[in-house]
């Protein structure tokens, strides 16, 4: 296991804009604060979103589309540096009309609605490519 102390060193709230890109807006607000660490909370609904399930087998990334409105019932996530820019990891759970949920890496969407806790941490935290399960995870 690889862990380390993290200190934190400010902590902000956010509106996301309607029409705007979920993570995008995200990672807007991580270069505004110069956040190259963080861990976010986020809630609200989107137009319409892709998320991602990575198949372990197949070490791949499958796409699932949905094109209608949909409850953000949890959004859960962290800030850190890809390849020197601020990448936001965004995990959502989303939600239909019915109630039925859906959950996965957030890869984008369109927002309705949004509001963000974001806790910035000091140091930065960096990825890169890990063979094992060929994602890019923190060093």
């Amino acid at each position: 296991m690889n862990y380390r102390a993290v200190e934190t060193t400010s902590e902000y709230v956010a509106r996301l804009e309607t029409g705007a890109e979920w993570r995008t807006e995200i990672e807007t607000l991580a270069d505004d604060v110069d956040a190259d660490a963080a861990w976010f909370t986020a809630l609200g609904a989107v137009q319409d979103a892709e998320l991602w399930f990575y198949d372990q087998d197949e070490r791949e990334y499958f796409p699932i589309e949905f094109d209608e409105p949909l409850e953000v019932a949890s959004c859960v996530g962290n800030i850190s540096l890809l390849d020197g820019n601020r990448f936001a990891h965004t995990h959502a759970v989303l939600s239909d009309p019915d109630g039925t949920t859906y959950a996965g890496h957030l890869n984008e969407a369109t927002v309705w609605a949004g509001e963000v806790h974001m806790r910035v941490f000091e140091e930065p935290l960096e990825r890169a490519y890990d063979e094992t399960t060929e994602l890019d995870l923190w060093l």
